[in-house]
């Protein structure tokens, strides 16, 4: 009988510290005493993004009508600058606190090889290990779409980890530059890179 008793006790203890943790949990603020970001969408508009909910489409070099959807969707956010230029980065890729190799490709600037024909955003995505899944290079095209947007099919880059970049943004980027914002200013995860060894490549 004790032990069924001290069993409820500790049972009753538990829950209601459970309760009480839930509860701070769900008040808990930041220092500044606005609530903490806690998703990637509030994480991008909070940081002046707007969201975006794209579609990867095949076909985009031609008429709408012939335009093939495929199956997914990715979130993105766009920053746009005053000059109007702007700038795609996945809802993951810009959330995350840890190393992706988009945001190290963007900090990175390495210096574009020249190297290929055709487009040079996805000749640059795939010279840092990317992949510009519609190939930029290819006749009928494709990219990220969504509609009632200045840039419906988005040309992005695409790693290997599924961290996520708009391809030109990342190629202006590389001849230093900024295209929408400067990603350093609201990728959660820093810039590792030292300052010197840029200016060194």
């Amino acid at each position: 009988m004790r032990t069924t008793r001290r069993i409820i006790g500790i049972a009753a203890v538990l829950i209601l510290s459970g309760t009480l943790f839930s509860a701070n949990a769900q008040t808990a603020t930041t220092t500044s005493g606005a609530p903490p970001v806690t998703t990637s969408p509030a994480y991008c508009t909070s940081t002046g993004g707007t969201l975006e909910n794209r579609i990867p489409t095949y076909g985009t070099n031609g008429a709408i009508q012939d335009w093939l959807r495929l199956a997914g969707h990715q979130g993105f956010c766009q920053y746009t600058a005053s000059d109007g230029s702007r700038i795609h980065v996945s809802l993951s890729t810009l959330f995350a606190n840890k190393p992706t190799l988009a945001a190290l490709a963007y900090y990175a600037e390495t210096a574009w090889n020249g190297q290929g024909e055709g487009n040079p955003a996805s000749l640059y995505c795939t010279q840092l290990g990317g992949s510009d899944l519609f190939g930029g290079i290819n006749a009928a095209g494709g990219g990220w779409v969504e509609f009632k947007t200045i840039d419906v099919a988005l040309e992005a880059c695409i790693f290997p980890d599924n961290s996520t970049i708009d391809s030109w943004g990342l190629f202006y980027h590389s001849a230093g530059i900024i295209r929408g914002t400067d990603l350093s200013t609201v990728l959660r995860y820093p810039d590792p890179y030292p300052k010197t060894k840029k200016g060194d490549q």
